[in-house]
């Protein structure tokens, strides 16, 4: 697909789940419409019910990691998170600059941007704000910001390459960003890997680990670390959809796999 197409499908189907809860996307990522195939989105998240700032309202159970976990966040810091969805980060990222620093969520979802802005309004906070905007060409000018985290989103923009770029560009000098995203070790079955179900759930959008690392230190990152890294098990009952039974047997081998990893990086001083 076009990059064109496949941010048209992401924006789709993300305008969908914003409709939903996360009870809701844990039977169907499209609800009744049966679009996905019954993928659950949920299968690939961490619990977030234990953070400082959790919030339920906000919790769509899309995520891969925590990446507040690893990024460094001081109070005072301006923090980006790309793919804000319905604020969950953001809201977790609110515990650690304090009221002294700022949060901003971007999205280019207007289902969950609205999602976003109504769950701040229950909050009463004054520094966090969502914004409307594409990664790949973010509305934000040079050395804007301190800290960029970001949540099983990247995998879904079709250049990674310009998306780090850009994280590079907007980021201070000694800025970082922790970025929880899905990686593939493999080869991923071609008939996976071109579902358009399966990329709006955050596998097929995916790259090779190292292609994906080469790609952070290629926009001149440094001090890159790979905290945690998990193996995601998709059942064999959405697997069936796409496999044959030999193709999901290779997987359970080894032969091929989907891994979710949190990764962060610095910029350097001086570039």
């Amino acid at each position: 697909m076009k990059a064109k197409e496949i941010k048209l499908i992401v924006k789709d189907k993300y305008g969908e789940i914003a409709l939903q809860s996360k009870n809701q996307n844990q039977s169907s990522c499209c609800g009744s419409s049966g679009c996905c195939d019954d993928m659950d989105y949920t299968i690939f998240s961490d619990d977030y019910t234990r953070l400082e700032g959790y919030n339920p309202d906000a919790d769509l159970g899309l995520g891969c990691g925590i990446p507040t976990e690893y990024a460094g966040i001081k109070k005072g810091d301006h923090v980006l998170d790309l793919g804000s969805g319905a604020g969950n980060d953001c809201f977790v990222a609110h515990t650690f600059v304090g009221e002294e620093g700022k949060v901003t969520g971007l999205d280019f979802t207007d289902g969950m941007l609205e999602k976003a802005r109504k769950n701040l309004e229950k909050t009463g906070f004054t520094n966090i704000d969502f914004v409307k905007g594409d990664i790949e060409n973010m509305p934000f000018p040079d050395l804007t910001f301190d800290v960029v985290i970001s949540n099983c989103v990247l995998n879904l923009v079709p250049d990674k390459e310009k998306a780090f770029h850009e994280i590079f560009r907007i980021l201070k000098p000694e800025g970082r960003f922790c970025i929880s995203d899905v990686v593939l070790e493999g080869s991923l079955p071609v008939e996976l890997k071109e579902a358009a179900e399966m990329y709006a759930g955050c596998v097929s959008g995916a790259i090779k680990k190292s292609d994906y690392m080469a790609t952070i230190e290629e926009q001149g990152f440094s001090e890159i670390t790979i905290h945690k890294e998990k193996q995601i098990i998709i059942p064999d009952e959405i697997l069936s959809n796409y496999l044959s039974a030999g193709e999901i047997e290779a997987a359970k081998q080894g032969e091929f796999g989907i891994f979710s990893i949190t990764v962060n990086a610095t910029k350097p001083i001086s570039v």
